[in-house]
């Protein structure tokens, strides 16, 4: 047996399909580096890691792979993470940026999926328009906890899966002005980032399921558009209402003609090689449907 034998039920070609997949992971904090740590195990191979921080001592409580001996010299959070994978992808295809995600937008776009562990609202809505303009899905994690006075403390957080022509999260209700308004006053009881290893963890593991179902589908249909509600209290994750009221919906806030780069310039444009991430293969299934959808060929 390989090792990748025991998930063979995600198709015949599902080994190939990972290993040639490429995906960005935006924040390598205490949901990115579950990811990045998941899709590892998975067989992913090529990834693109945006994070401009290094590991200190307050991220030792959740951050996966990172050490108090990587505190000790300030290892990056995205040095962390591409050890953790290669310990288990001695191949994969790896590119670590440890900058902000803008700096990371020519290599992002040539993702097939770009999973997102960042802090605000902001953040999020511009790396959903970012990739919708590039037709790419995002999935988005975060979690918060929140101050019930005498009855404790609520954990609580969301998986939203948001794809080209489907529901957005401003459709969804998740990103609103007012939200946008108002995070900068308040980030949660627990202090500026609150996080704990477990409910990263939960939440990350639903983003990774969601990341297979498109990469490899294991039945028909695959969602997409996916919004789920976590209660760390309950210890549950619950379709969130608003999936069954926006069935069949088009989204209006980022429209078919709203998609490629609005700043390329080909007189602009580097010609210089570039680090490998992508091999060469066909369209993944959603971008094709989509082409088909505008009449662009595959």
């Amino acid at each position: 047996m390989s090792r990748l034998d025991r998930q063979s039920f995600l198709g015949p070609q599902s080994d190939a399909v990972l290993d040639a997949a490429t995906i960005g992971i935006v924040g390598l904090g205490g949901g990115g580096s579950h990811i990045a740590q998941q899709t590892a195990h998975m067989g992913v191979g090529g990834y693109v890691n945006a994070d401009p921080d290094v590991i200190e001592d307050t991220n030792t409580n959740r951050l996966i792979g990172g050490t108090l001996a990587d505190v000790a010299v300030s290892l990056p959070k995205v040095t962390i993470a591409e050890r953790l994978i290669h310990g288990l992808q001695p191949n994969a295809r790896i590119l670590s940026i440890q900058k902000d995600w803008h700096a990371a937008v020519d290599d992002l776009k040539l993702c097939d999926v770009i999973l997102g562990a960042v802090d605000g609202f902001k953040e999020r809505e511009q790396l959903e328009r970012f990739a919708r303009k590039h037709l790419i899905p995002y999935i988005d994690i975060g979690m918060d906890v929140h101050d019930l006075g005498k009855k404790g403390f609520l954990v609580s957080g969301q998986v939203i899966l948001s794809m080209p022509g489907a529901p957005c999260m401003r459709c969804c209700g998740f990103i609103t002005d007012e939200r946008l308004e108002q995070e900068a006053k308040r980030y949660g009881a627990a202090g500026s980032r609150p996080q704990v290893v477990w409910s990263n963890g939960v939440l990350a593991s639903t983003a990774v399921g969601l990341l297979t179902q498109i990469l490899t589908p294991w039945y028909p249909n695959p969602p997409t558009f996916v919004f789920l509600d976590y209660d760390g209290n309950k210890g549950t994750i619950i379709r969130n209402q608003r999936m069954e009221l926006l069935t069949n919906h088009v989204c209006p806030h980022h429209p078919p003609d709203e998609t490629g780069d609005p700043l390329f310039d080909i007189r602009q444009q580097s010609f210089a090689s570039r680090p490998t991430i992508l091999p060469s293969r066909i369209a993944p299934w959603y971008r094709r449907m989509w082409n088909r959808l505008r009449k662009r060929p595959d």
